[in-house]
Protein backbone atom coordinates (compact mmCIF):
# COMPACT_ATOMS: atom_id res chain seq x y z
CA UNK A 1 0.00 0.00 0.00
CA UNK A 2 1.14 3.28 -0.65
CA UNK A 3 2.56 5.54 2.14
CA UNK A 4 1.22 8.87 1.25
CA UNK A 5 -2.46 7.24 0.67
CA UNK A 6 -5.28 8.72 2.60
CA UNK A 7 -7.16 5.58 2.49
CA UNK A 8 -4.15 3.70 4.33
CA UNK A 9 -5.46 0.91 6.69
CA UNK A 10 -4.12 2.53 10.12
CA UNK A 11 -4.92 5.80 10.30
CA UNK A 12 -4.00 8.10 13.32
CA UNK A 13 -5.95 7.28 16.04
CA UNK A 14 -4.73 10.99 18.13
CA UNK A 15 -6.45 12.70 15.38
CA UNK A 16 -10.20 11.89 16.16
CA UNK A 17 -10.04 12.49 19.69
CA UNK A 18 -8.11 15.96 19.19
CA UNK A 19 -10.74 16.90 16.48
CA UNK A 20 -13.78 16.26 18.64
CA UNK A 21 -11.95 18.32 21.68
CA UNK A 22 -11.55 21.14 19.20
CA UNK A 23 -15.22 21.23 18.76
CA UNK A 24 -16.81 20.36 21.85
CA UNK A 25 -14.73 23.00 23.68
CA UNK A 26 -15.50 25.64 20.43
CA UNK A 27 -19.28 24.63 21.02
CA UNK A 28 -19.24 25.17 24.81
CA UNK A 29 -17.43 29.13 24.47
CA UNK A 30 -20.30 29.83 21.40
CA UNK A 31 -22.77 28.76 24.53
CA UNK A 32 -21.32 30.71 27.14
CA UNK A 33 -20.63 33.65 25.09
CA UNK A 34 -24.37 33.66 24.00
CA UNK A 35 -25.40 32.81 27.89
CA UNK A 36 -23.46 35.61 29.01
CA UNK A 37 -24.84 38.13 26.04
CA UNK A 38 -28.36 37.08 26.87
CA UNK A 39 -27.83 37.30 30.76
CA UNK A 40 -26.41 41.15 30.42
CA UNK A 41 -29.41 42.74 27.96
CA UNK A 42 -32.10 40.74 30.74
CA UNK A 43 -30.10 42.56 33.11
CA UNK A 44 -30.28 46.02 32.15
CA UNK A 45 -34.07 45.46 30.61
CA UNK A 46 -34.88 44.67 33.74
CA UNK A 47 -33.27 47.53 35.25
CA UNK A 48 -34.55 50.18 32.41
CA UNK A 49 -37.89 48.48 33.27
CA UNK A 50 -38.25 49.29 36.85
CA UNK A 51 -36.69 53.13 36.44
CA UNK A 52 -39.19 53.94 33.99
CA UNK A 53 -42.21 51.97 36.04
CA UNK A 54 -41.32 54.22 38.86
CA UNK A 55 -40.64 57.49 38.00
CA UNK A 56 -43.00 57.45 34.77
CA UNK A 57 -45.37 54.85 34.76
CA UNK A 58 -47.21 54.57 38.49
CA UNK A 59 -47.59 58.42 38.20
CA UNK A 60 -49.14 58.79 34.95
CA UNK A 61 -51.29 55.57 35.27
CA UNK A 62 -51.81 56.83 39.28
CA UNK A 63 -53.08 60.29 37.62
CA UNK A 64 -55.38 59.19 34.84
CA UNK A 65 -56.96 56.57 36.64
CA UNK A 66 -58.28 59.38 40.09
CA UNK A 67 -59.43 61.30 37.03
CA UNK A 68 -61.21 58.61 35.28
CA UNK A 69 -62.83 57.47 39.17
CA UNK A 70 -63.72 60.88 39.92
CA UNK A 71 -65.22 61.60 36.38
CA UNK A 72 -67.17 58.45 36.51
CA UNK A 73 -68.23 59.03 39.95
CA UNK A 74 -69.75 62.31 39.16
CA UNK A 75 -71.36 60.68 36.56
CA UNK A 76 -73.00 58.58 38.43
CA UNK A 77 -74.29 60.99 40.88
CA UNK A 78 -75.76 63.50 38.66
CA UNK A 79 -77.44 60.84 36.31
CA UNK A 80 -79.04 59.75 39.61
CA UNK A 81 -79.82 63.55 40.97
CA UNK A 82 -79.83 65.74 37.59
CA UNK A 83 -80.59 63.74 34.62
CA UNK A 84 -80.42 66.48 31.65
CA UNK A 85 -78.39 69.66 33.37
CA UNK A 86 -75.44 71.10 31.77
CA UNK A 87 -73.51 69.30 34.38
CA UNK A 88 -74.09 66.34 33.30
CA UNK A 89 -73.47 66.95 29.93
CA UNK A 90 -70.06 68.79 31.15
CA UNK A 91 -69.06 65.32 32.79
CA UNK A 92 -70.26 62.89 30.00
CA UNK A 93 -67.51 64.83 27.77
CA UNK A 94 -64.76 65.13 30.20
CA UNK A 95 -65.14 61.12 30.81
CA UNK A 96 -65.85 60.24 27.11
CA UNK A 97 -62.50 61.95 26.17
CA UNK A 98 -60.79 60.83 29.28
CA UNK A 99 -61.83 57.45 27.68
CA UNK A 100 -59.89 57.79 24.57
CA UNK A 101 -56.63 58.58 26.15
CA UNK A 102 -54.23 56.07 26.49
CA UNK A 103 -51.10 56.02 28.41
CA UNK A 104 -48.59 55.96 25.34
CA UNK A 105 -50.09 58.90 24.47
CA UNK A 106 -49.39 60.80 27.38
CA UNK A 107 -46.10 59.20 28.84
CA UNK A 108 -42.68 60.85 27.43
CA UNK A 109 -41.08 59.84 24.64
CA UNK A 110 -38.87 57.68 24.59
CA UNK A 111 -36.13 58.50 22.43
CA UNK A 112 -33.29 55.33 22.49
CA UNK A 113 -36.45 53.35 21.48
CA UNK A 114 -37.21 55.60 18.80
CA UNK A 115 -33.65 55.64 17.30
CA UNK A 116 -33.83 51.88 17.61
CA UNK A 117 -37.01 51.11 15.29
CA UNK A 118 -35.66 53.94 13.04
CA UNK A 119 -32.26 51.45 13.03
CA UNK A 120 -33.78 48.11 13.35
CA UNK A 121 -37.90 48.03 11.85
CA UNK A 122 -36.76 50.99 8.85
CA UNK A 123 -39.41 53.37 9.87
CA UNK A 124 -38.32 57.07 8.94
CA UNK A 125 -41.74 59.37 10.44
CA UNK A 126 -42.41 57.44 14.38
CA UNK A 127 -45.35 60.23 14.35
CA UNK A 128 -47.75 58.21 11.93
CA UNK A 129 -46.59 54.67 13.24
CA UNK A 130 -47.26 52.78 16.29
CA UNK A 131 -46.11 49.82 17.44
CA UNK A 132 -49.06 46.84 18.33
CA UNK A 133 -49.22 43.65 19.50
CA UNK A 134 -49.75 42.64 15.83
CA UNK A 135 -47.13 44.88 14.71
CA UNK A 136 -46.94 48.47 13.31
CA UNK A 137 -49.96 50.44 11.86
CA UNK A 138 -50.76 53.64 11.50
CA UNK A 139 -51.76 56.13 14.22
CA UNK A 140 -55.09 57.37 14.97
CA UNK A 141 -55.26 61.05 13.34
CA UNK A 142 -55.84 62.56 17.15
CA UNK A 143 -53.63 62.10 19.47
CA UNK A 144 -53.92 62.68 23.07
CA UNK A 145 -51.24 64.26 24.84
CA UNK A 146 -50.33 65.43 28.36
CA UNK A 147 -51.41 69.02 27.95
CA UNK A 148 -55.06 67.57 27.34
CA UNK A 149 -54.38 65.62 30.30
CA UNK A 150 -54.24 68.98 32.69
CA UNK A 151 -57.06 70.71 30.60
CA UNK A 152 -59.28 67.85 31.44
CA UNK A 153 -58.26 67.69 35.07
CA UNK A 154 -59.05 71.69 35.05
CA UNK A 155 -62.62 70.85 33.80
CA UNK A 156 -63.29 68.26 36.31
CA UNK A 157 -61.90 70.56 39.39
CA UNK A 158 -64.11 73.43 38.19
CA UNK A 159 -67.25 71.29 37.95
CA UNK A 160 -66.33 69.69 41.58
CA UNK A 161 -66.04 72.95 42.64
CA UNK A 162 -69.82 74.15 41.06
CA UNK A 163 -70.95 71.23 42.40
CA UNK A 164 -69.41 71.30 46.30
CA UNK A 165 -67.84 67.96 45.59
CA UNK A 166 -63.99 67.93 46.81
CA UNK A 167 -63.17 65.89 43.30
CA UNK A 168 -59.70 66.51 43.68
CA UNK A 169 -56.34 66.47 45.86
Amino acid sequence: MDPDSPWEENPDTNHVPEAEWTKITSDFTNSGYREGIIAGKEAFLQQGFDAGFASVGVPLGRELGNLRGAAAAIRTLLNAQSPGSLELEEICSISSVLSTIRFSDIAPRDLEAEQHAKEHLGVDDLAIVEITDSGPETAPQERRIIEDVARLKERLALLGAKLGLPVLP
